[in-house]
């Protein structure tokens, strides 16, 4: 597998909404620099927005001046005609040129929208470094030996081989093995119930997807490297299921008057993790393919915020359930996804590490991936507006690892968590001999 190409932007729709952008400008340039990017792109697109309508209003003008002038021919007389047929081809090659001016304008304004990210909304600015933590929930594993890390329980409990994974599927392949199967089986269960419970529909959805669905979710920008690629089918291999989720009312106009479109998508997922060399390579903690339990949301805008928050709560209910300590964080602007307004994470305590690790995300995209992939509904007057779309991971294969970590007694044995007994079959896993 190959890398991901560039997808042509110009072939694709609207972005930002240009009548937000020239109403708020200020707005749109500190949300770029709140994320650490470009502000100048705002005037290039406001500069390149005048140009285009400029252009469209002359085609327009030259359009209405020719159909005056074939009705100004059909009432000429023989002698007139010759002349004012000539005329009408010069004209009629100025309409072509007008056509084409603005078809560019239009074309330099599609390229300038898909450059600027979503605009922020209340993240905190800075990086990677720079979230805020809101609450730390939970206490911490206290141990009176030597903790060790989930690829070692994971190997003597029989659960995981990276061994063989490397040698079928090269660095960053695994095998989850009896128990280690049902662990992540029992867990990601647990999590579709949950989903179920809360209004959400269980969906399996596609792990390959067309070049505009990717796009259209915002995946294929700085961090295209990280999808791969199949050039013979020109299709993509999700790195999560909210992609396909988004394109599933992809130029749709969507019935939103009974409230949220809720799904809960389970799938494989792959990324190349390019960029991460050296990087969490021991155990299953940063891997090509994992499977995952993604939420996903299409709702009115006034509803996203209120929508945010439900994502958030489920993902630490379940996480409770997990009986795992962890904290929530509010992500800082500079290390947003490009279709992300705001983002929370839940980092559970890694004992070995001695640190948070990501578990789950959740994330507000307003109308920026609706907008991209034309998903409308109708307003209370009947009038079609684009969808808010919001997304968060309930359950992923990278949970084993603060689970078998956290819950492992002195003798190397781990506690099942009380929530996954009943899909695991037993109250501890114990050491193999093989």
């Amino acid at each position: 597998m190959t890398s991901a190409k560039v997808w042509p932007c110009a072939r694709l729709s609207g972005v930002i909404d240009l009548k937000f952008l020239r109403e708020n400008p200020d707005v749109v340039r500190a949300s770029q620099v709140n994320r650490g990017e470009d502000p100048s792109l705002v005037d290039q697109l406001l500069a390149a927005d005048e140009q285009r309508r400029a252009a469209i209003v002359k085609a327009d003008q030259l359009r209405s001046e020719q159909k005056a002038f074939g009705k100004k021919i059909g009432q000429a007389s023989p002698e007139e005609r010759p002349a004012l047929l000539e005329g009408s081809n010069e004209l009629k090659e100025k309409v072509k040129a007008a056509g084409e001016e603005a078809a560019a304008a239009e074309a330099k304004v599609t390229e300038l929208q898909y450059q600027l990210s979503n605009v922020v909304e209340g993240a905190p600015a800075g990086g990677e470094d720079d979230f805020i933590v809101l609450e730390e929930v939970g206490e911490k594993p206290q141990f009176d030996f030597e903790p060790k890390d989930h690829l070692e329980l994971g190997e003597t409990l029989g659960l995981i081989d990276v061994k063989r994974g490397a040698k079928v599927g090269g660095a960053r392949f695994y095998y989850l093995t009896g128990d280690g199967a049902f662990l992540q089986l029992g867990m990601l269960m647990l999590a579709a119930q949950k989903a179920r419970e809360a209004g959400f529909k269980l969906m399996i959805p596609p792990v390959l997807v067309r070049p505009d669905v990717m796009q259209g979710t915002g995946f294929l920008g700085q961090h295209s490297d990280e999808i791969y690629y199949l050039p013979a089918d020109d299709l993509y291999l999700v790195g999560t299921s909210e992609v396909a989720l988004a394109g599933y009312h992809k130029e749709e106009i969507i019935d939103l008057s009974k409230g949220p479109l809720q799904y809960a998508g389970w799938s494989s997922c792959f990324r190349r993790e390019a960029g991460s060399h050296g990087k969490d390579t021991r155990g299953i903690l940063r891997v090509h393919q994992f499977d995952k339990l993604e939420m996903f949301v299409y709702c009115k805008p006034e509803d996203a915020e209120e929508m945010h928050q439900k994502l958030l709560n489920m993902e630490k209910d379940m996480l409770e359930a997990m009986e795992l300590s962890y904290r929530t964080i509010d992500i800082a602007g500079g290390d947003l996804g490009s279709s992300a307004a705001r983002k929370f994470d839940n980092e559970a305590w890694v004992p070995t590490q001695d640190t948070y690790r990501e578990l789950t995300s959740t994330s507000n995209c307003t109308t920026f991936q609706a907008r991209r992939l034309s998903t409308r509904y109708r307003d209370e007057n009947g009038k079609t507006q684009y969808a808010a779309t919001l997304n968060g991971t309930l359950a992923t294969t990278r949970w084993l690892v603060a689970i078998l970590e956290n819950h492992q007694q002195a003798d190397g044995s781990v506690v099942v968590p009380e929530a996954l007994r009943p899909f695991v079959g037993k109250d501890v896993l114990y050491p193999v001999n093989s």
